[in-house]
């Protein structure tokens, strides 16, 4: 059993935390903006919750973080009342949140100097993944730290690797949503041009998911996708927060982007039909309108 502090309980942040103490059995407090999320969580799971990040991280053995963007990441570890200000000699950061290499190179130098570890570690999964406890992890940092850390991650994962030094986690989760945004956009437009050409759409799908064309958004979003409901994931606007990151490290970078681009001014669309907090297959819903 180690000392945990998790902090953020959001979609992901709250089943995420309640893995590492039921499942993997430790010792957690927990901090969230809203107070009154982190006391429902202590009634829900036990534990302990804290004022501030500083107060939640002290003395701990872990540091875990989930928040919404780089500007709230730096606020909750290198802020006034950040956790960076209480962690102890040795001690190892992880950062769960989905945000730009650059804060996460940023915060694992700030650890260094500060005398302990820091892991950027997004996640892919969803709201589902988080729930069930089977998300994959992408992690960057150094191996002793990740070797460290991994066992503790397991309470919430069902994989986790290291991908490279610091950075390398984030970089990793950019090209998880570039890939995510085409799937998306290419299964919207084929079930757009099934129901336009008059075909069974169950019966299409049931046939096309079992060759080269299935994917996890075909199995698992078909269904609400052709039924015209978009409230089972990934919001819209976290995805465009996404592929921002994706696209500006593309500008530093060099690559070519022209199909995330693309998709990126799609969802800025359905932003613009009230879908903010749409879930990410609502592409459909564009096609459609």
């Amino acid at each position: 059993m180690a000392s945990v502090a998790f902090l953020g309980l959001g979609v992901m942040g709250y089943p995420m935390a309640g893995h590492l103490k039921n499942k993997g059995g430790h010792d957690v407090t927990v901090y969230n903006r809203t107070t009154a999320k982190a006391e429902k969580w202590v009634a829900e799971h036990g534990g302990a919750f804290a004022k501030t990040p500083a107060e939640a991280a002290e003395g701990k053995d872990f540091v875990f973080t989930c928040v919404g963007n780089d500007n709230d990441l730096r606020q909750v570890t290198i802020g006034p009342d950040g956790c960076f200000r209480s962690m102890k000699a040795n001690s190892i950061y992880i950062d769960n949140t989905t945000a730009s290499a650059e804060v996460a190179r940023e915060l694992a130098a700030q650890a260094e100097a500060g005398g302990f570890a820091a892991l950027d570690a997004p996640v892919s999964g969803g709201q589902a993944g988080a729930e069930n406890g089977v998300l994959t992890v992408m992690v960057g940092g150094e191996k002793d730290a990740f070797d460290r850390a991994k066992p503790v991650i397991d309470s919430f994962a069902r994989m986790v690797g290291l991908m490279g030094p610091a950075g390398a986690g984030q970089l990793t989760k950019m090209i998880n949503q570039i890939a995510i945004a085409g799937l998306v956009q290419g299964l919207a437009e084929g079930l757009h041009f099934g129901r336009r050409a008059g075909l069974d759409l169950e019966k299409v799908v049931e046939v096309i998911s079992k060759g080269a064309a299935g994917s996890w958004q075909m199995e698992n979003r078909h269904k609400t996708m052709i039924a015209g409901k978009y409230d089972f994931g990934f919001a819209v606007d976290w995805m465009r927060k996404d592929l921002g990151i994706c696209l500006e490290e593309a500008d530093r970078n060099g690559a070519k982007l022209p199909v995330t681009a693309l998709v990126d001014q799609f969802y800025k669309e359905v932003q613009q039909m009230g879908g903010n907090r749409w879930d990410t297959s609502s592409l459909m819903a564009r096609l459609e309108r």
